[in-house]
């Protein structure tokens, strides 16, 4: 997988791929991540990129020119699954929705800053609008990079343990049961006795029906997700 991240701020968002999980998948060559810095395809050499908007208002928008260079000539080179702007009026990214990206060859993300991007690059361009949560960030690199790791854990070969994500929280619109590790005592705490029988049938019940109970009591909305 190839994934174009086109951005006010590369430095800002760089960080998160040069650690862990996911610089091993890069290392492992599993995964291509390339970094377009917007005011290379500015409109002068003062690097600009935005401007006020239209009607009055407060807040700055990218303007739709050198979104609009850097877009048209990654297109030139190879096509997309998904041209995808992060921004806070979209629909909440999911499990589900990382799982189909996570199957994709090739992505644009284009993040937002501002007050946003001219209405005619989401007209023209965009396929996905993806949001990480109802609030508003200075920027869209953090959220364009926790749809990345969201995305990149899934591929094939970079968990070490290839059923370890099957089993995470939201893919079966349950929350993940509580989980336990050595010692099997600690102070007056212990670990559920199930979990050292050895008797896996009965572990993935007691697993499932904790799960069924979280998520009862911790979001009963993804019950509903169910019949969607």
């Amino acid at each position: 997988m190839r994934i174009d991240i086109i951005t006010v701020s590369p430095e800002l968002i760089k960080s998160p791929f040069e650690y862990s999980i996911i610089k091993r998948a890069i290392d492992k060559e599993l995964i291509e991540v390339h970094f377009h810095d917007l005011r290379k395809y500015a409109l002068n050499k003062y690097g600009k990129i935005d401007d006020y908007q239209f009607g009055g208002g407060a807040g700055m928008v990218l303007m739709i020119e050198p979104i609009d260079k850097c877009i048209s000539e990654l297109l030139t080179q190879r096509n997309y699954d998904e041209i995808i702007y992060m921004t806070p009026d979209a629909k909440t990214l999911n499990q589900q929705t990382s799982n189909i990206l996570s199957t994709a060859e090739n992505l644009i993300i284009l993040t937002g800053h501002y007050k946003g991007v001219d209405q005619r690059v989401r007209d023209k361009f965009v396929t996905l609008e993806i949001s990480i949560g109802d609030y508003v960030l200075s920027g869209g690199e953090l959220a364009a990079a926790v749809l990345c790791d969201s995305i990149i854990r899934l591929i094939p070969g970079v968990l070490g343990d290839e059923t370890s994500a099957l089993t995470d929280s939201f893919q079966d619109n349950l929350l993940a049961p509580p989980v336990y590790t050595r010692p099997a005592k600690y102070d007056d705490m212990e670990v559920p006795e199930i979990l050292l029988s050895g008797n896996f049938p009965k572990i993935e019940k007691w697993r499932h029906d904790k799960a069924v109970k979280r998520t009862e009591n911790i979001r009963p909305d993804l019950f509903n997700l169910k019949d969607e």
